[in-house]
């Protein structure tokens, strides 16, 4: 597995689909990913610091999770389907089990960016995807 960190997110609002880009940490190989609007404008909003009145989807979810206590260790995007991206988000519980849960690359980001939880990606699903530069 390859570890990635989030390079950067091209935001349209014209365009219902946006695209992420996540950089290998020690490599030049760059991987676009499609995401919608709102999974793109949650990941832009907590990394610019904003702070909505009210927990917003994903911030819910992280609320939810450290309730249970758990963490996020990692997401690992493993597969490529016909051009869709499918990943996993690894939990930790606190009796120190390893759960993995199906996810959305897009929802694993948005979650991952909340919990500086790192990310991987599959070495099969970089060599099918990953290019080596974006405008």
């Amino acid at each position: 597995m390859i570890q990635v960190e989030l390079s950067k997110i091209i935001i349209d609002e014209k365009r219902q689909d946006q695209i992420i880009v996540l950089k290998e940490k020690n490599g030049e190989r760059q991987l676009p990913i499609v995401i919608g609007f709102l999974e793109a404008s949650s990941i832009k909003m907590k990394l610019s610091g904003v702070e909505p009145p009210r927990p917003m989807t994903h911030d819910l979810l992280v609320a939810t999770i450290q309730g249970l206590d758990a963490k996020l260790e990692r997401l690992i995007i493993d597969k490529m389907v016909n051009n869709t991206f499918h990943a996993k988000l690894e939990f930790k519980t606190k009796d120190g089990q390893t759960k993995l849960v199906d996810a959305r690359p897009s929802d694993g980001i948005a979650l991952a960016v909340r919990t500086s939880a790192a990310i991987f990606v599959e070495e099969d699903v970089i060599k099918k995807a990953a290019i080596t530069k974006i405008e």
